[in-house]
């Protein structure tokens, strides 16, 4: 039994500080989760409150993994496992059944589980969980309260410092796809295989066939075998991006900024009315020598062209504004505004807008290293 306690104990902790690590390093992709599921559940009225509930609940699960990992306080620590773990099971059964969101994100974006997977890791710990309950009374407390509630307390401050410090950077850790060094277009794709399954209706004989080499214009074989169904391999282990670019006419310029062979900054604004002042005035002027030297700096937001243009006479930009989904946006850089700095479809770097280069630290950094 002191075996199976250990293990709970260290798989448990662990995971929860895991779970708590990955979401508290951004957390403002845990706020948009946040509030897909405000938008699900009717309660839009919350939206204000997701950035900090994000900051609160990652911070809860990292400490609480951490109080369990060093069994710090076990009779009190086993209760509040006991009552957190009862109530996201039960939370993470409904999702499942009812599917209102599809990923909950408690892995953040570094492992993606659907709902029913999380309900199975959620029904998993709480077996784990009801060992630590069961055995709260035989385990010993080798801590006095101020080393144990002081050990949480700071655990908890040094944790939330650092998703304050994540929130007003970028997380130290990207797990996107638009991460630095990532390529964002796939080279030479090699061609998808679609697979399809017929039945026939007096064997019952099962056959499957690569597309297109079945037997579709024989009319005979038709009437004697049905579809079952299709299976779908994809050879590719990068499908490049879901990001398109539109100018506000709806011409497609997509392929010629990611594929850009020279520098391209993309100021990522998904929503431009809600958008850093400061962050914008500083991207006005890298703006104006990127285009002197000859690089390509342009805007991607989702706001209207009457708000862009309002916005960009107020505070006088003087680079171009293109089109994107907002979704598609918030994936590439967790800043409004945000900044991307491209070359031949390669990520080079990204910077949150409290940290935007001047053109100075940028000709150091990248041109006269190159």
């Amino acid at each position: 039994m002191r075996v199976l306690h250990f293990i709970s104990r260290l798989i448990t902790g662990i995971v929860f500080i895991f779970s708590g690590f990955v979401k508290g390093i951004d957390p403002l992709g845990m706020a948009y989760r946040l509030e897909d599921y405000f938008i699900a559940w009717n309660a839009e009225w919350m939206m204000p409150m997701a950035l900090t509930l994000s900051i609160l609940l990652s911070t809860m699960e990292f400490v609480m993994g951490v109080v369990v990992l060093f069994n710090l306080k076990p009779k009190v620590n086993a209760w509040l496992l006991l009552g957190i773990m009862g109530f996201f099971t039960v939370l993470t059964f409904f999702d499942a059944i009812y599917n209102p969101v599809p990923d909950c994100g408690c892995f953040g974006d570094a492992i993606t589980l659907t709902n029913w997977q999380t309900f199975y890791k959620n029904v998993v710990l709480m077996v784990f969980t009801i060992i630590l309950f069961i055995w709260r009374n035989k385990t010993k407390d080798h801590f006095g309260n101020l080393f144990s509630y002081g050990t949480a307390l700071v655990a908890a401050l040094l944790f939330i410092g650092l998703s304050i410090y994540c929130y007003r950077h970028l997380p130290m850790m990207d797990f996107m796809d638009w991460k630095t060094g990532n390529k964002m277009y796939v080279e030479n794709p090699e061609p998808v295989r679609y697979y399809l399954t017929y039945k026939n209706k007096y064997t019952d004989e099962i056959r499957e066939y690569l597309s297109p080499d079945y037997p579709y214009d024989d009319t005979i074989w038709m009437s004697q075998w049905e579809f079952v169904e299709q299976r779908v391999e994809d050879p590719n282990t990068f499908h490049g991006h879901d990001l398109q670019i539109m100018d506000f006419q709806g011409d497609d310029y997509t392929e010629v900024f990611i594929r850009n062979p020279d520098y391209q900054f993309l100021l990522v604004c998904w929503d431009l009315e809600e958008s850093a002042q400061k962050g914008l005035q500083k991207a006005a002027q890298l703006a104006v020598q990127a285009d002197e030297a000859g690089y390509s700096f342009i805007g991607l937001t989702s706001t209207l062209e009457p708000e862009v243009d309002s916005i960009k006479t107020a505070l006088n930009l003087n680079f171009d504004f293109f089109q994107a989904d907002d979704i598609a946006l918030k994936t590439m850089v967790r800043a409004n505004p945000g900044l991307l700095l491209m070359k031949d479809g390669i990520v080079i770097d990204k910077w949150h807008y409290n940290d935007f280069p001047s053109f100075a630290e940028f000709e150091k950094k990248f041109v006269e290293n190159q």
